[in-house]
């Protein structure tokens, strides 16, 4: 089973499970396809995080995130009088892609086919054309401006217009052929390091932007839950479920009370994330129990707490594949906001992303934006095994500082309420946003966050007013409660669920 936001990356993902591939190559095949026909969230100028389980009991973990250039300059921005780096039109967003080198890194390790078969479905799309979704045709207007985005505005686009991408089926050409080589030290190596100007040297794309990494875990609901270590923002979404479900409170997600408890659980978790989140921080350390407890007694069941203000002045494709081994994979990719940094590489067509407005520029600060630094990441894919170590669930979604609040709204429903992956997926949501919201905001001042509700979640407005949450009411489905996915499994019963939210997703099968 494969699940994503198109389902021609779900379809293609299959195939190649029926052609013996196994599930990190559907993985990678489904990842492609999205590459080409959802540019709009994902591409292959962004970064790969993934977690894989092989039949042990532990996971692998996967960190194909990008490094600021040798010439990341800081007082740049400073002296131009910025706050922070620019979420577009500056090359200081962009840390070199990390997506290719996570797509050979877990190949190397775990594929079966070759790398022609796997991206053999996107090269196809790529050169043949494919049609334009819903989400993508109205995003388009958004770089209508852009240099390089000729493949989607060279003419007008509608849900199902044909749009071909002929550059991009080269690079992949250039993948499949050359590996990692064919992309960092070809074509688009060098028109990367021709756009950045002095940003970055041959030296920065000579080393994978790849590594294996130690997965970081709660125990829960009779589960073990497992996430990406920072520089990824996962660490959030175990912590908020850990203190749910050691909380003594009402559990019926219809009630109130079950949505106080996770928003005030995920709001006492993320209060400090803008301070301690950057590559280097301790993910064990900010899992520990201690620290745990410190956040749980900060929580009134009756009432909203007061956390500190921090007074330190998205988009992204998430899926999932299980094939018949048993073989896992919960990966996340992503452009970091919309189509990133509204820049393309040359003549290549690859949209590069804008990852690096996760860095700080003030002085001192662990990630703080210099030269061959990772910036803290809100990509957060999870993975729950059952207490023998055998896979039960793969979950996650896009969605900037929510996802972490969402994931553990899929968690509380699937593992503590028992909720089938259809029901939890479809269920309506809240989310915590800024009051003047970019999707990555959120913890500048966490006492400041309002509490959006979906159009259709339960009746949930009345009683959280009452404990002091302010309130805003969106759509029903709307895409900034994110497009999560889920694959639950259940005996030799693989159950899985795409997110309508994403219009095109699907969970596929055979």
């Amino acid at each position: 089973m494969v699940c994503s936001v198109d389902h021609l990356a779900s379809s293609a993902g299959v195939a190649i499970m029926r052609a013996g591939g196994n599930a990190a190559d559907a993985a990678i095949a489904a990842n492609a396809v999205l590459a080409v026909t959802t540019q709009h969230m994902c591409g292959l100028g962004g970064d790969l995080f993934a977690l894989i389980h092989t039949g042990d009991r532990t996971p692998l973990a996967l960190n194909a995130s990008g490094r600021a250039g040798s010439g990341a300059d800081p007082d740049r921005l400073i002296d131009a009088g910025l706050q922070g780096v620019p979420h577009t039109g500056d090359i200081a967003a962009v840390t070199v892609p990390g997506c290719v080198d996570g797509w050979v890194a877990l190949h190397s390790r775990c594929g079966e086919l070759d790398l022609n078969a796997i991206l053999a479905p996107a090269i196809d799309l790529a050169r043949h054309g494919f049609g334009a979704s819903a989400l993508l045709a109205a995003s388009i207007p958004a770089i209508a401006s852009v240099v390089g985005a000729d493949d989607f505005v060279r003419r007008p686009v509608r849900a199902g217009s044909i749009i071909t991408r002929p550059a991009i089926a080269e690079i992949l050409e250039e993948i499949a052929r050359d590996g990692r080589a064919g992309f960092y030290e070809g074509r688009f190596g060098d028109a990367l390091v021709a756009l950045g100007d002095g940003e970055y040297v041959s030296d920065d794309l000579v080393s994978p932007n790849s590594d294996w990494v130690d997965p970081l875990h709660v125990d829960i609901w009779g589960h073990r839950v497992w996430t990406t270590p920072p520089n990824s923002q996962g660490y959030l979404a175990l912590a908020s479920s850990a203190l749910i479900a050691n909380a003594d409170t009402n559990s019926d997600p219809a009630d109130s009370a079950w949505a106080h408890l996770g928003i005030e659980m995920n709001r006492i978790s993320a209060k400090d994330r803008l301070d301690v989140l950057s590559e280097h921080a301790d993910g064990e350390a900010l899992l520990a129990p201690d620290r745990l407890a410190d956040h749980a007694a900060m929580f009134d069941p009756g009432r909203r707490a007061t956390v500190r203000h921090n007074t330190r002045t998205g988009d992204t494709i998430y899926l999932c594949a299980v094939d018949k081994s048993g073989m896992g994979v919960s990966l996340i990719q992503s452009n970091a906001s919309g189509w990133g940094a509204h820049l393309v590489a040359g003549d290549t067509g690859v949209f590069l992303h804008s990852r690096g407005i996760g860095f700080n520029l003030t002085e001192d600060h662990p990630a703080r934006y210099a030269p061959r630094r990772r910036p803290p990441h809100t990509l957060s894919p999870t993975l729950v095994t059952d207490e023998a170590g055998g896979l039960r669930a793969l979950v996650g979604t896009m969605g900037g500082d929510a996802q972490p609040q969402i994931v553990s709204q899929l968690l509380t429903r699937l593992l503590a309420s028992g909720e089938s992956p259809g029901t939890a997926i479809s269920a309506g949501r809240w989310a915590l946003e800024a009051p003047a919201p970019n999707g990555f905001n959120t913890w500048e001042q966490p006492d400041a966050a309002v509490v959006t509700l979906e159009g259709h979640a339960a009746d949930w407005g009345d009683g959280l007013q009452r404990r002091g949450h302010e309130i805003k009411r969106l759509a029903p489905f709307s895409s900034s409660f994110g497009h999560a996915h889920i694959i639950d499994c259940v005996g030799e019963t693989l159950a899985g669920a795409a997110d309508p939210r994403a219009r095109s997703g699907s969970a596929a099968g055979y």
